[in-house]
């Protein structure tokens, strides 16, 4: 009687939890969609607010903008280390494995053997070629992977029939195997939900609209505005027009990934969904070794079946250039924030040829860390790839977007605000994600026993209520201190924006010391002997044989300052991009309506 009870539970939560793992594929699928639409209302916001205020403050990293804006060295050195921390949990741990799972389906090759190879090719021209390796590269494979996904886009609605026959069809996509031991499982476990082509749905179900509509938004804010790899872009650009045009491509580019990412991966489980909609854990063990479900590897899975020969080895090229393109995008950024911002503060006299192999020994330490991070994010989350990302970055990423967003729009937010609001959400967040990673999230044969009050509050929600807190303990620690006095601010804040005052930096005295060690550094450079040829040909190939022009005179250097914090724009272009931006946001309004 002990035993028959023993296994009758067993298969309740083994039935409840395989329940769980059908609602994680679709509550995955539109957190996708809707991700994507909400980055053509902040990449206008980015172009529009954010850039213009970091331009003016002459910064080249987020932590350094901190740095200027609230004064000190400890919120610089905390940001820098968070970011690089989410960049190991999040960005490329999630694009090597991601990557690695194509590779591994497509040629046979072992996970890890097909990881090292596609870090050693990104990894070398990364290294040799810095920043503007990164971006040409990364304008050549946004043109291939666009034209391959439409490709396969097309013979995937050739194959299916058709969008109506699609949205038919996808409603009626469920595997053929359903029994799981002596138990039948539930057909609303491999049933697509009736509301599965929708955004917006209960409040309290697995996908909750105000989670959606806010908690997601606050980390498309982080992302977006104040995540480095994607604001190093805009810094580098010419002119603020440029900065917006790139801003507008990239808003009208993510309005692809719905049709030629999403849609052909649902297709994907039309035609094959005793892989893709797979619910039995064995079977999904051996489709794809893992056993919560197999819905990782649906493109994949199209292009290795669908696509013929030449064609396949097309979009191979396309997954490695998305691949390499996002990877070597991290790369250089991380390089970036570990050399301007930790490795500066180490060694103060560094030399400019000390911090590029400084920062380029860094990347190969991420590698490191982020191969051996990869078992972790196969198990994390039910094994569910972005909902991984996401939990992360809403554990993580609330209190950075609460400090920039209260630094650029309320001028009495000072130092001390600032840095207690980032280090109790670090607190809470760290709490929230540890607790879970400990109890984990259960799976159709182990189910979780991690407490509600712990894993019971959706990601989307405790991301709503983190960036809550952090802003009330930022206003309420700066108000009961000194504020910033304005001749610090000029430029850095919104209010301040278009001052023409002179802003003497919180940092100014560290700053000319740092000039004059640089001046006695030029003039000890100046004094070496010109190296060998074996010295130049490594130098070369590190990227160090930077041409060093002629020595500007101080009213040179100032005048080369001045145009680098320019946000002036020529009229003709300012009204194209303008008139671009609206539309941009129109079209996202349009989306989220239409799908709601």
């Amino acid at each position: 009687m002990t035993d028959s009870g023993t296994v009758n539970r067993h298969n309740k939560s083994n039935e409840s939890n395989t329940k769980f793992d059908s609602v994680c594929r679709h509550r995955r699928l539109i957190q996708m969609i809707l991700s994507w639409l909400q980055a053509l209302i902040f990449v206008v916001v980015l172009g529009w607010i954010f850039v213009p205020i970091y331009v003016k403050a002459g910064v080249v990293t987020m932590p350094e903008y901190l740095k200027k804006r609230f004064g000190g060295k400890r919120i610089q050195v905390y940001l820098s280390v968070l970011s690089l921390i989410l960049y190991v949990f999040t960005k490329i741990s999630a694009d090597i494995f991601s990557g690695a799972v194509f590779i591994q389906l497509a040629i046979g090759l072992n996970l890890y053997v097909a990881i090292i190879i596609l870090l050693a090719i990104t990894a070398l021209y990364t290294i040799t070629g810095g920043l503007a390796a990164v971006i040409y590269t990364d304008t050549l494979q946004t043109f291939i992977m666009v034209v391959g996904s439409v490709i396969l886009t097309g013979f995937a609605f050739a194959k299916v029939g058709g969008y109506e026959a699609f949205m038919q069809k996808y409603m009626a996509a469920i595997p053929s195997n359903t029994t799981y031991g002596d138990t039948v499982v539930d057909p609303k476990c491999y049933t697509p939900r009736s509301d599965a082509f929708h955004i917006f749905r209960d409040p309290a179900g697995d996908l909750p609209w105000p989670g959606l509509v806010f908690g997601l938004s606050i980390i498309a804010m982080w992302y977006w505005c104040t995540d480095q790899v994607i604001v190093q872009r805009c810094l580098s650009g010419k002119n603020m027009s440029h900065v917006k045009a790139g801003c507008i491509l990239c808003g009208y580019l993510k309005l692809l990934p719905m049709f030629i990412i999403v849609m052909p991966g649902m297709i994907s489980r039309i035609l094959y969904p005793d892989v893709v909609a797979c619910v039995v854990p064995e079977i999904c063990q051996r489709y794809c070794g893992t056993a919560v479900g197999c819905t990782n590897i649906a493109y994949p899975k199209l292009v290795v079946e669908l696509m013929p020969n030449g064609l396949r080895g097309l979009m191979l090229s396309v997954m490695l250039a998305s691949l390499m393109s996002s990877l070597t995008s991290i790369f250089n950024s991380a390089s970036t924030l570990f050399t301007m911002d930790i490795y500066t503060k180490i060694r103060s006299r560094a030399s400019e040829k000390e911090l590029m192999l400084a920062g380029r020994a860094f990347m190969l330490l991420l590698i490191g860390i982020s191969i051996a991070w990869v078992p972790i994010v196969q198990s994390a989350q039910s094994g569910q790839l972005f909902d991984y990302i996401q939990s992360v970055t809403s554990y993580l990423g609330p209190p950075i977007a609460a400090v920039f967003l209260l630094g650029i729009f309320c001028k009495r937010v000072n130092e001390q605000g600032a840095f207690w609001g980032l280090v109790i959400g670090l607190l809470a967040g760290l709490g929230r994600m540890i607790s879970e990673f400990a109890y984990g999230t259960g799976s159709c044969v182990a189910p979780s026993n991690c407490p509600f009050i712990i894993c019971g509050i959706h990601y989307l929600y405790f991301a709503i209520i983190l960036f809550g807190v952090s802003a009330i303990v930022i206003l309420a620690v700066s108000f009961m201190t000194k504020p910033i006095p304005d001749v610090h601010l000029y430029r850095l804040c919104w209010s301040l924006r278009n001052s023409k005052e002179e802003r003497i930096d919180l940092d100014a005295d560290e700053e000319q010391d740092r000039a004059d060690e640089k001046d006695d550094e030029s003039v000890n450079e100046e004094n070496q002997e010109d190296p060998g040829c074996c010295r130049k040909a490594y130098n070369w190939f590190c990227g160090l044989d930077q041409q060093k022009g002629p020595k500007l005179s101080k009213e040179e250097e100032e005048a080369m300052k001045q145009k680098l914090m320019d946000t002036s724009e020529v009229p003709l272009w300012r009204n194209i991009v303008n008139v671009n931006g609206i539309i941009l946001l129109t079209v996202a309004v349009f989306c989220h309506a239409y799908f709601a």
